[in-house]
């Protein structure tokens, strides 16, 4: 891993509004760069907003289609690696929630969520893959809200090399003062048992569909530490250094890494 300056997009997704959300996703990037950042994350879902009612179906984008092109030309002109979130419709008629990643040389992949949550079961399909992306010196994996409930899916993406899990989400319940308390009793969890960067950030505010989130990103570090948070619940940007000086002395230390140590044998269950 090279060290790399990351944004984390605190965004207002309303419903049913793509074309205004990526044109507006155009302006946080543009101060992105601005700000020296490489890579700049959005929230789940964040292009088509998010819902568990019928209405998602109507919502759904094709991929690549004229969501994945805007993007890798936007990608292409900041010189950025952008993650972004929509519904996705399959040829299928299968719905996914869906992170898109792009960068200056276009398209780098898509992950689609794993971890339905109960209220989502009848809208969206479960993703069934863990892919490891490289981009912008830095291998990361992607979590979607739910996602980073389970520790193992976090420990499968370490073994495969992720130094950063993104963990962008659309989670509706609380202020942003209890939504980060949430946050901070599983997150620095995942970063600290499995020696990596966690980049999080959520939908803020009012989507029109009924639902209206609490705004707040944050950066934690291998050693389990904030490195960086934004909690007063607008839209805004969190600009945070992923220093591979720490992830280095994180990973080197004796006490510190525990990946090396583990006993995967003994973790099966008896019978």
């Amino acid at each position: 891993m090279r060290s790399v300056r990351v944004a984390a997009v605190i965004f207002n997704s309303p419903r049913n509004h793509t074309r205004e959300n990526l044109e507006r996703m155009g302006g946080w990037i543009a101060e992105a760069e601005r700000e020296g950042a490489q890579v700049v994350c959005f929230p789940e879902l964040n292009i088509t907003g998010y819902g568990v009612d019928h209405g998602m179906r109507a919502s759904a984008k094709s991929l690549p289609g004229e969501i994945g092109h805007h993007l890798c030309a936007i990608a292409e002109r900041h010189q950025m690696v952008i993650l972004a979130g929509l519904a996705e419709k399959t040829e299928e008629g299968r719905i996914f929630a869906t992170h898109l990643v792009t960068g200056p040389q276009g398209r780098v992949g898509v992950y689609r969520k794993v971890h339905i949550a109960p209220p989502e079961k009848n809208t969206f399909d479960a993703g069934l893959g863990a892919p490891v992306f490289e981009a912008a010196g830095i291998r990361f994996g992607i979590q979607l809200c739910y996602d980073a409930h389970f520790p193992e899916f976090a420990t499968r993406m370490a073994l495969d090399g992720a130094e950063v899990i993104f963990m962008p989400h659309a989670s509706p319940r609380g202020t942003p003062r209890e939504k980060h308390d949430s946050w901070m009793r599983h997150l620095p969890a995942r970063a600290f048992d499995n020696g990596v960067f966690v980049v999080a950030c959520n939908q803020a505010g009012d989507n029109g569909a009924g639902l209206t989130f609490p705004g707040l990103a944050v950066v934690i570090g291998p050693d389990g530490r904030v490195v960086a948070a934004v909690t007063d619940g607008q839209e805004g940007l969190l600009i945070a250094e992923l220093d591979a000086r720490l992830l280095s002395a994180v990973r080197s230390h004796p006490m510190r890494y525990f990946l090396p140590n583990r006993r995967p044998d003994m973790y099966r269950p008896a019978g």
